[in-house]
């Protein structure tokens, strides 16, 4: 008879003076480098404590001794117990989040959870129609899965749930059995999953899709766009899937360009379309490379949309991103016919807000045409941003004359 395993003492850490003070202002991430000491080695997974430097306790996380971010806080200030019931209350309070959205008749596809800002550092949870998708960014969520699975199994009931991983921790993730795209519970009766979003149908190919399958996080966007297309030809530039070119459809547009350097990404647009059989504008697909094409047409349009992918993915890029958005808004601005609108967003977390909207504004400025800001927008509600490293997106909207 074996002896039983011996119990490990809790992993406790030490961290830097710096790292306190961001883990008390309310900061998920503790960084390798903060790190000052530890009792033991760690898995990845396990619940570590941080305590500060009067020997109290300052915050609890998951450790993840794979990666640069070696622990994702889940909860800093008196000590809690992290049991079932803590678990239960910590996800219902970012379901309350998205009350009016769970609520909504017309739609049925919105993020679930946000990651660090609703708490659960590395996990990202999208909700399509019956289907859950979660996207895992760190090995630290593996040993707690089932748990998680659990308690959204609690909360949608009858849901398939699928999980995508990743790029950076997939070696890891097939130690455990896992991979990505894998179905983790229920049946998916199909993919692409049909869901809705403020009464029109989309695609989102759960299984190989980019992300969880579909870019939620321009819902409030799109919705501003319908509203402004009555009447306007309209371009769509990096349209991925059409999520702009069906609103503007809906809007009333005379007719809408989907531009995109993707053969699959249109595909995906004409799909979506066809899912909508009542949106009778005229559309127009056309794969190139949109730099260059918008440098090189002569067509002119009335809405200009620009989101391309993220311009800067390391901090040293920057700087050039900074310059190319403010190319690629001269760019759109010369395809505005007199009493135009442009909509350009950036999803690069390294450009500021501030830093985007000025090299737009300088790009209507250059252009020597008349213009107005008619407004600026961040995070939908349902991906908010509680920290500097949080915030990804914004958009400007702006009428030349």
């Amino acid at each position: 008879m074996s002896a039983p395993a011996p119990v490990l003492p809790r992993l406790r850490l030490r961290v830097t003076l710096a790292a306190e003070g961001y883990v008390r202002a309310g900061h998920p991430w503790v960084y390798e480098s903060s790190v000052q000491e530890q009792n033991r080695d760690g898995e990845a997974g396990e619940l570590a404590v941080i305590y500060d430097r009067r020997d109290r306790f300052l915050a609890i996380g998951l450790y993840d001794p794979f990666s640069p971010l070696r622990l994702r806080v889940l909860h800093a200030g008196p000590p809690v117990t992290l049991d079932d019931a803590w678990w239960a209350a910590h996800l219902d309070q970012a379901l309350q989040k998205r009350g009016a959205l769970a609520d909504a008749s017309d739609t049925d596809g919105y993020r679930v959870l946000n990651g660090e800002s609703d708490g659960f550092g590395g996990l990202v949870v999208d909700r399509y129609a019956q289907v859950l998708v979660l996207k895992i960014y760190t090995a630290a969520w593996f040993p707690h899965l089932d748990r998680i699975l659990g308690l959204l199994s609690d909360r949608f009931p009858d849901s398939a749930m699928v999980l995508r991983l990743s790029r950076n921790i997939q070696s890891i993730a097939a130690e455990e059995g896992l991979s990505d795209g894998q179905i983790l519970t229920g049946d998916l009766p199909e993919n692409p999953v049909v869901f809705y979003e403020s009464g029109l149908a989309f695609e989102a190919d759960v299984l190989r899709g980019q992300k969880t399958g579909f870019f939620l996080d321009q819902r409030e966007n799109r919705q501003q766009i319908e509203g402004l297309a009555k009447g306007r030809r309209v371009l769509n530039a990096f349209s991925f899937s059409g999520g702009f070119s069906l609103y503007a459809a809906r809007g009333g547009a005379t007719e809408v360009v989907s531009l995109d350097i993707s053969a699959h990404a249109l595909a995906g647009a004409e799909h979506n379309f066809a899912l909508n059989p009542g949106l009778i504008t005229p559309h127009e697909t056309i794969q190139a490379d949109v730099f260059d094409w918008l440098a090189r047409t002569r067509r002119t349009f009335d809405l200009v949309i620009l989101d391309p992918p993220s311009l800067a993915r390391r901090e040293t890029e920057r700087t050039g991103a900074i310059r190319a958005y403010g190319k690629l808004a001269a760019d759109g601005i010369a395809r505005l016919a007199p009493g135009g609108i442009l909509l350009s967003a950036s999803c690069s977390a390294h450009v500021s807000a501030d830093e985007f909207w000025d090299a737009v504004r300088g790009a209507a400025q250059a252009s020597g045409r008349t213009w107005k800001e008619l407004g600026t927008g961040r995070h939908a509600p349902d991906h908010h941003a509680t920290f500097a490293e949080a915030e990804y997106l914004k958009a400007i909207y702006l009428e030349l004359g």
